[in-house]
């Protein structure tokens, strides 16, 4: 008996492809074996096989203040004694 099968076009970007092909080769795969195993663990266990996490509060707090900080542009502070300060929780040397 004999199984169909069927094509799968993946766009991937050009570095990573050979970077991904020269890894797996030393683990005698191929990138199409790869995607097969791949493919094979998403149906044996009805799941995505790789960890994947939502952020938690904190984190996606510290993100929000990146994205801030980043679309501000401007610094938060004034130099690194402020900086270290902060990260130490000194109140008076905390940015603007």
């Amino acid at each position: 008996m004999t199984t169909q099968t069927s094509m799968l076009h993946v766009r991937v970007d050009d570095a990573v492809k050979q970077q991904a092909a020269e890894t797996l080769a030393q683990m005698g795969l191929s990138v199409s074996d790869a995607v097969r195993l791949f493919m094979h663990r998403v149906v044996a266990e009805q799941a995505f096989p790789l960890e994947l996490k939502v952020p938690n509060a904190a984190t996606r707090d510290a993100l929000a203040e990146a994205d801030k900080v980043v679309r501000s542009r401007r610094q938060r502070h004034a130099g690194a004694d402020e900086l270290f300060g902060s990260l130490a929780g000194d109140k008076k040397t905390r940015g603007r």
